[in-house]
């Protein structure tokens, strides 16, 4: 049940969603049990975002959330892959974009928790 919420200064293409959305689905199999089929997706663009007090052409925050927890040789790997595709797709310099990540203890879908 992992969760990725993109939000970026610049506006996103649909064909950009779209590739954001499958290479994050590859992406999310880095974390052990997770994967595409559980996987859902956010995009916030044209989001007015600052870092170290100046407003940067592009930038990047992403959050991910998942059920339950992971390890941090785990969270490198999915944070050099988000840095990357993110990078690639929309064009922001790894160096302007944070990763944060959340680890859920409760999730509810379909009228149940888990």
């Amino acid at each position: 049940m992992p969760f990725i919420n993109s939000k970026v200064s610049v506006s996103l293409t649909d064909e950009q969603k779209e590739e954001l959305k499958s290479e994050l689905g590859k992406a999310i199999t880095l974390i052990p049990g997770k994967s595409e089929s559980w996987l859902m997706l956010g995009f916030e663009d044209n989001y007015s975002l600052y870092f170290k007090g100046e407003a940067f052409e592009k930038i990047a925050f992403v959050e991910v959330k998942i059920f339950g927890n992971t390890t941090s040789e785990a969270y490198d790997k999915l944070t050099t892959a988000i840095c990357d595709i993110f990078n690639k797709v929309v064009g922001v310099d790894k160096d302007k974009i944070y990763v944060k990540y959340e680890e859920v203890s409760h999730w509810g879908y379909n009228g149940f928790n888990f």
